[in-house]
């Protein structure tokens, strides 16, 4: 072309651009044609022109990334049209196609994110249209196919095309089939490839269904027209079965990948692929020479079983899976069951439907918790059942005019509402009509719309129709056509099949109802399960699933809504928990004996697996044993056969995997028990053990059970329940003797430490005095203790560790009795103080004169035995005075442990000898001060002197520099502290005479006065020595100073056990002087601060019984000018005290209170000084403010300290006066409503109970004993003490009590003064607040 003509072609391009941009597209054809005519350009030159132009201007736009205004869309379409209607009239022409897809379509499909997807769809059709009216279909083929599927593998990560493929688009086979068009459009073949890498594959995806659908209308007109185009209908029969081909093999991988891939599937893919299946059920392909059937019977099987693995993953991979089930049935229902196909293909055709795997998954889909996957199971649900439209009462076609019926007296409002609404569904003339049986589709139609009710959060709808349409589900499941039949078409199914079918799908209603978001929903729902008659259905509730039962139901009834009146008036009970007992009594009672076991044991495994409240737990241990009795009822011989637990059961649901089928039932109900411990109230949890051991009895035989496991269950029962007096008791008797238990007791210690010895011989003794009736029954066990009692010695050669089990037997018995005794006693001022019995204080069938006979029989025996203890006691405490050389192997457990507890580092073989010489230390001393508890006049004096010369021998010990010999000398100390205990238990001036011996000769006699000063100060010195030598680890050093306080009470305590509780002994002699009672309040003090969890109450207990000492004058009082305890000393302890409660855990109820009767002790409360000094608080008074302040943020404290504190003012009224400031705070004091924590704590920590009872006596223990527990406890206190305080007022006496009675008035007056100033402040502030709002 000369330089005229290409000025005049870039003249007209230059015009057909400004044209493209205003001229509407239809137009185009003709102006073009126009321009042809009138220059005598030719179509060729002007399409050059015309790609070259348009081509400069995609890559400016894709260079200079702009986005694309309308005007610039319209020249893009324009042009695209123009070239499209030049390329048809060059007719078949490869090159100008080829160029126009290189330079134009591939280009504007990279950038197609600057324009609509509406516009992509306009270029590509276009093209198309261009192809299918030249019959290209074979330069598609070989170009633009594969180069899209290559861009689509390279997305999925595939390099290469697979075997399975009909187009190969692997990188050589691209590279060489773009050698030929390198020189032609000025492109190398490197970047015309890596043009297929960087499309996105929504966009690749997208042009393969865009081609393959004009494949697909190309090759249907071909095929309609029977044209005689016999290449043109060849390419494009090849090109649209090979790409069918491949891209269902694409979808296939595609849905196994992430959430992307899976969103192009089925957006992109299936659509086409299903679209073009409906009209060819199979095709032939040849791939690489060989012949292939694609049949969509088997790519729809393929589909299913991506979707069966989709729906076992997450909810996004379900809601995919739930998609293209849609598309499959949206297909199938449009294609009538594949209507075109021939018999024999139809007959062999693949129909979802006949898959229960498919109703299973949209039963799980309809309950699934995201509201849009239960969207899709319905309304894949109504397109399989062909139900569409809206609510609509099944069997009423159209709305009749409105009658008048007569409205039932007693009709609530609600009910009227109901009524009316239920008029307006048409329920009412369906539910009225005679004979009205509803077909399948209508009984569908019916579960539909109580599903969508169902899905509405307003009662209306479901408290209209609700009951109507459920009861007309029901009448009609039992019968043999019931609407689940259809999913059983052609199968022969056993008519319990299809019952259970149909309730399955019934229950997902229920389950829907239970976890609704309107609670008067989830009320309506369960009481309306809970109210079926089912007898009146044939008695199907055996057809209800077991999953259901298991699942939804156990967990609505965890539903606090349900149990309105639970608990009020100490019933713990509900209409709900009573209708849910009936309910699984009657479920079970029809299940045999071996499935009734196994749902037994799921159901109370729930336990483990669900966390329940108060009355969700009730609930379910009511629900345990009403089905243990339904099961229960069934042959007792048949009971326990060999199968009657399955295997499969017990491996899933039993975590310790017990090979015995009642181990693991007693198993998972000792469990129960467990969870009741979390709800303190003591009658809520023995209603709940109640019902527990109902079902133990019914389904377990004590004797069938290892006794390990059976004590197991035994200890977890709270001690009230089942000791003397307790509730439980018999019940527990009845069943453990109804079994005629032969276990032997001897054999009940495993091998493991001696923690696990000493819990299992806790749980034997407890056992022990469950089964023993009479006093006949113990001969057995008298005869054991005897034998092994008197041979201990021998046996150690012998069994190395029997000896110490049979200690750790014989004092866990006598620990067991002295617990016995404990409630005996308790219950006998119970009784005294209360003219009626409660439940918990039910009378026991052994009488306490038999008790104590067998306790006689016991004491005999231990006395008998007693020499024979000491004997072994001397010889193995031995090791703790033996020369020990420095260990060099420590075990490896020891070596390589991390946290836990704290282990002795010592060898194995010495570490054996020293728990054998503190577990006998611990028996005699534990056994001893029993026998002399129990006769007084028992002469125990051998036995005093021993453990008397252990305590010398141990405060004197020699420091050791090594630690294994502290290691020694902490056991040592291990060992003493349950021989003091047992020392102070039994004081006697024998014991006294027993001190004075062993100490002679540390002082001469004329020079002892105070008896127990050396006992104190060569303990305190020996064991400061031995924590200042600094050998032993951190953790080991904490437990040596918790022994140390633990000792160092039993010391103090002494004085206040001696005969009579006398101020001085015969001699005239103290017990301590007030230099050593100094010097061991200042040790304690200075320690306070640094105390560990395990010594707080040691500690606290020590300071208390030191201000006790220096108070009460038990010092020599010659020695020291001191008077008392000072201002000095009580600021170091109240700070020292202080940083301790800071630091310890503010619901310890023992600790708290050890604190207020340590500190606040009555001895300094009533010195003045202690109060206020100068015009300045003192101690006392900055402790109270301390600890009121703190106690806004823990009830428990500020409850404690009102308790402490009025008692402590009512006795010293003239302190009142210091206090108005906090007595204010007391009475505006609110916290919560209730502590259940509060009370178990001290009904079960025998330390809480005890601190407690400590603490300042209250002004009226009723009142105390009914606020204790409420948020107006400090409040009613203050009240109490003024009504007190006012009647001190009035009483006339000696001049001391006249000095109270005036201090009782002023205080009342200044504390009247208080309150009216604050209320007059009050109201100032709000009548001020109220001018600033106005």
């Amino acid at each position: 072309m000369n330089a005229e003509e290409s000025n005049s072609m870039a003249s007209i391009i230059s015009s057909l651009s400004e044209s493209f941009k205003q001229v509407p597209l239809a137009a185009l054809p003709a102006m073009l044609d126009c321009i042809l005519a009138s220059t005598g350009i030719s179509p060729s030159a002007l399409f050059a022109s015309l790609l070259d132009s348009f081509s400069k201007f995609i890559k400016d736009v894709s260079e200079k990334d702009l986005k694309l205004d309308s005007s610039m869309c319209n020249y893009i379409t324009s042009m695209v049209g123009s070239l499209c209607h030049l390329l048809k009239k060059f007719g078949n022409n490869t090159d100008g196609l080829l160029s126009f897809i290189w330079k134009c379509f591939i280009p504007l499909m990279k950038m197609v994110h600057a324009f609509e997807r509406e516009m992509l769809n306009e270029i590509a059709e276009s093209l198309f249209c261009v192809i299918s009216t030249t019959q290209s279909w074979g330069v598609l083929e070989a170009n633009l196919v594969p180069f899209f599927l290559r861009s689509a593998g390279l997305s999925m990560g595939m390099f290469q095309n697979e075997e399975s493929d009909a187009f190969e688009w692997g990188h050589c086979s691209i590279y060489h089939g773009l050698s030929d068009l390198e020189n032609d459009f000025d492109m190398d073949k490197e970047s015309m490839l890596s043009l297929s890498g960087s499309f996105p594959l929504p966009i690749s995806c997208h042009i393969l269904t865009l081609i393959l659908d004009a494949a697909l209308q190309s090759f249907q007109a071909v095929s309609s027209t029977k044209s005689t185009l016999a290449n043109g209908f060849c390419y494009t029969e090849k090109l649209f079965s090979n790409l069918l081909s491949d891209l269902c093999n694409m979808s296939e991988r595609l849905l196994s990948q992430s959430l992307e891939h899976r969103s192009c599937t089925i957006g992109f893919l299936l659509p086409i692929i299903f679209k073009a299946f409906g009209s060819h059920c199979s095709l032939e392909i040849t791939v690489r020479g060989k012949m292939f059937i694609l049949s969509r019977n088997v790519f729809f099987r393929k589909i299913w079983k991506l979707c069966r693995s989709l729906f076992c993953l997450g909810h996004l991979e379900r809601r995919d899976a739930y998609n293209v089930l849609s598309l499959y049935l949206s297909f199938f229902s449009s294609t009538e069951g594949f209507g075109n196909a021939d018999a024999n293909v139809k007959a062999e055709e693949f129909d979802v439907r006949a898959e229960r795997e498919f109703w299973d998954e949209i039963k799980r889909g309809l309950v699934d918790g995201e509201g849009p996957v239960r969207k899709q199971s319905l309304h894949i649900l109504k397109t399989v059942l062909q139900i569409s439209g809206g609510s609509q009462c099944p069997g009423v076609s159209e709305k009749k005019s409105p009658e008048k019926h007569p409205i039932p007296h007693g009709m609530t409002k609600r009910e009227m509402w109901a009524d009316k609404e239920a008029k307006s569904l048409g329920v009412w003339e369906l539910c009225n009509s005679a004979d009205s049986p509803l077909n399948n589709q209508q009984q569908w139609e019916a579960f539909i719309l109580l599903y969508e009710m169902l899905e509405e959060y307003g009662t209306h709808l479901v408290e209209a129709a609700w009951h109507h349409q459920l009861n007309l589900l029901l009448q009609f499941s039992v019968s043999n056509n019931n609407f689940t039949s259809y999913i059983f078409r052609g199968f022969h199914q056993k008519q319990t099949d299809i019952l259970s079918e149909a309730f399955s799908w019934v229950t997902i209603l229920w389950q829907l109802g239970f976890q609704h978001d309107n609670p008067q929903v989830r009320c309506l729902i369960m009481e309306s399960f809970l109210g079926i008659e089912w007898l009146k259905y044939g008695n199907t509730a055996k057809s209800v699933s077991e999953s259901f039962v298991l699942g939804p139901f156990i967990e609505g009834l965890n539903d606090p809504v349900h149990h309105k009146d639970f608990g009020v008036k100490g019933a713990y009970n509900s209409k709900t928990i009573e209708g849910a007992a009936r309910f699984l009594h009657q479920y079970t009672s029809h299940l045999n004996t071996r499935e009734g076991i196994a749902f037994l044991h799921s159901l109370a495994s729930v336990a483990k697996h669900f966390s329940f409240g108060r009355a969700g737990l009730m609930g379910l241990a009511e629900c345990i044993a009403s089905a243990a009795r339904g099961v229960g009822g069934h042959d007792s011989e048949e009971k326990w056969s060999e199968d009657a637990f399955p295997d499969e059961v017990l491996v899933k649901s039993s975590p310790e995997n017990f090979s015995d089928s009642r181990t693991a039932i007693l198993d998972v109900l000792r469990f129960v028990i467990e969870s009741s411990k979390q709800h303190f109230n003591p009658n809520y949890r023995l209603q709940v053990c109640e019902k527990v051991l109902e079902a133990a009895a019914l389904l377990v035989s004590a004797i069938d059970v290892p006794l390990e496991i059976l004590l197991h269950f035994i200890a977890t029962l709270p001690r009230a329940f089942t000791d003397y007096g307790g509730s439980l008791r018999l019940k527990t008797q009845e069943w453990l003797l109804g079994s005629a238990m032969e276990h032997c007791i001897v054999n009940c210690c495993d091998d493991e430490d001696l923690d696990a010895w000493e819990s299992e011989a806790k749980r034997w003794a407890r056992a022990l005095f469950l089964i023993i009736k009479g006093e006949h029954q113990l001969a057995p066990i008298l005869r054991f203790f005897q034998n092994c009692g008197i041979n201990i010695c021998k046996q150690q050669s012998h069994l190395k560790w029997l000896p110490v089990k049979f200690l750790i037997l014989a004092r866990s018995l006598v620990a067991e009795i002295q617990i016995m005794q404990e409630r005996f006693t308790q219950r006998g001022i119970k009784i005294k103080r209360r003219s009626e019995i409660s439940v918990l204080d039910t009378v026991d069938q052994l009488c306490y004169t038999e008790a104590s006979m067998i306790n006689g029989r016991i004491h005999g025996l231990f006395l008998f035995i007693l020499e024979g203890l000491v004997s072994f006691a001397d010889m193995s405490s031995s090791i703790f005075w033996s020369s020990m050389t420095e260990e060099t192997t420590l075990p490896g457990s020891v070596r390589g442990k991390l946290g836990g507890r704290s282990q002795r580092r010592l060898s194995t073989s010495t570490t054996t000898a020293i728990l054998q010489a503190i577990i006998s230390m611990q028996a005699v001393a534990s056994i001893s001060s029993w026998c002399a508890q129990f006769k007084s006049n028992v002469k125990l004096s051998s036995v005093w002197a021993f453990l008397w010369k252990f305590f010398w021998k141990t405060v004197s010990s020699p420091t050791c520099d090594s630690e294994a010999g502290a290691e020694i000398c902490l056991a040592a100390y291990e060992a003493l502290a349950p021989v003091l205990r047992a020392l102070v238990s039994t004081s006697s001036p024998l014991s006294l005479d027993l001190i004075r011996e062993n100490d002679e000769f540390s002082a001469p006699a004329e020079e002892v006065k105070c008896c127990l000063d050396s006992l104190a100060l060569s303990f305190l010195q020996n064991i400061n020595n031995l924590l200042a030598v600094g050998v032993l680890a951190r953790t080991r050093r904490a437990v040596l100073l918790n022994q140390k306080w633990i000792c160092l009470e039993s010391l103090l305590s002494i004085p206040y056990s001696a005969p009579g509780n006398v101020l001085n002994l015969e001699d005239g002699s103290l017990f301590f002087s007030d230099s050593a009672i100094r010097c061991i309040f200042s040790d304690l003090v200075e320690s306070l601060d640094n105390a560990g969890e395990g010594s707080v109450l040691p500690m606290l207990r020590s300071v208390r019984l030191a201000l006790g000492l220096i108070a009460s004058r038990k010092l020599d009082t010659l020695v020291s000018s001191c008077n008392g305890v000072d201002a000095q000393m009580m600021w170091r302890l109240v700070s020292s005290s202080w940083i301790l409660h800071v630091n310890c855990n503010k619901r310890r109820v023992a600790s708290i209170a050890a604190l207020l009767s340590s500190v606040l002790h009555h001895s300094v409360f009533t010195d003045e000084s202690m109060h206020l000094t100068n015009n300045r608080p003192g101690p006392l008074k900055w402790f109270v403010e301390n600890v009121i302040e703190e106690g806004t943020k823990s009830p428990r404290t500020i409850r404690l300290t009102a308790l402490h504190l009025t008692g402590l003012w009512l006795s010293h009224p003239r302190t009142i006066k210091y206090y108005m400031k906090e007595l204010k705070l007391l009475t505006l004091y609110g916290s919560v409503a209730f502590d259940e924590d509060f009370e178990a704590e001290l009904s079960d920590n025998q330390d809480a109970s005890n601190e407690v009872s400590l603490l300042g006596k209250s002004p009226d223990p009723e009142l105390t004993e009914a606020f204790i527990n409420t948020e107006l406890f400090a409040r009613v206190s203050v009240a109490v003490l003024f009504y007190k305080l006012a009647d001190l007022a009035n009483l006339v006496g000696t001049e001391k009590e006249n000095e109270d009675c005036h201090a009782a008035l002023e205080s009342g007056k200044l504390f009247l003064l208080e309150l009216l100033d604050f209320v007059w402040s009050d109201d100032l502030s709000q009548e001020s607040c109220c001018q600033k709002k106005i």
